[in-house]
């Protein structure tokens, strides 16, 4: 993490000094050509000195005379002079105008790379801060179902103690069941034992009451 952040910064310093380089042909151009605009101008402040000297000085001594062959040489020279300044400034002017449209293709081709970088760059960024987010979202899911679970397993085991105690009960309700069957058989029993006896003694009773009736039967018919 911290690598890649520096080699961003590093990228972004050389980015940089490639856009502020761009112009130094440009800035060097410029510079020759004032010192070579200070060097005509010296020469041009000799000549002119040049001619103010020969302006100076008195012609044949008679007034309203023609210049002489030495102005028209100087004038001459002069002017090839400044034909050769504009010539050579058109030449100059001609090769900042050319490194210049150099580095301004240069610096649209450099922008138009730094733009994309810094499109990426941020595309990269926003994809990261996506991931953070989604894995934020991802760690708040992944708490809340361990405190779901949590709670599921805290149900579970309230469940399974109910569950015990039930059964706990069932086998108390079981045994006493038990225990009122076996009692209830025993009742039950002797209740059945009470009513044979009860039955024995009425089928004895009509036996003997049957008896005595057979017995009494002649006495009357006498």
């Amino acid at each position: 993490m911290n690598a890649g952040w520096q080699e961003e910064l590093r990228q972004k310093l050389v980015e940089r000094n490639s856009r502020e380089s761009a112009y130094a042909g440009i800035i060097e151009q410029y510079r020759r050509l004032a010192q070579q605009t200070r060097m005509l101008k010296e020469r041009n402040q000799s000549l002119l000195r040049a001619v103010g000297t020969v302006k100076s000085q008195p012609s044949s001594g008679i007034a309203g005379s023609t210049p002489g062959p030495g102005d028209d040489a100087v004038r001459n020279a002069y002017i090839a002079s400044l034909e050769s300044q504009i010539s050579s400034l058109r030449d100059e002017m001609a090769a900042v105008y050319k490194t210049q449209g150099q580095n301004a293709q240069r610096l649209l081709a450099m922008n138009e790379t730094l733009r994309e970088k810094e499109e990426v760059s941020r595309l990269s960024s926003e994809e990261l801060r996506r991931a953070k987010d989604d894995a934020l979202v991802l760690r708040r899911k992944v708490e809340q179902h361990n405190e779901l679970m949590s709670e599921k397993n805290d149900r579970i085991q309230t469940l399974l103690d109910e569950i015990q105690a039930l059964e706990l009960e069932l086998n108390q309700v079981n045994d006493r069941n038990g225990v009122l069957k076996q009692d209830n058989a025993s009742l039950l029993s002797r209740w059945i034992d009470k009513m044979n006896d009860e039955a024995e003694k009425m089928n004895s009773a009509n036996t003997c009451g049957r008896q005595q009736s057979l017995i009494s039967l002649p006495h009357h018919r006498n």
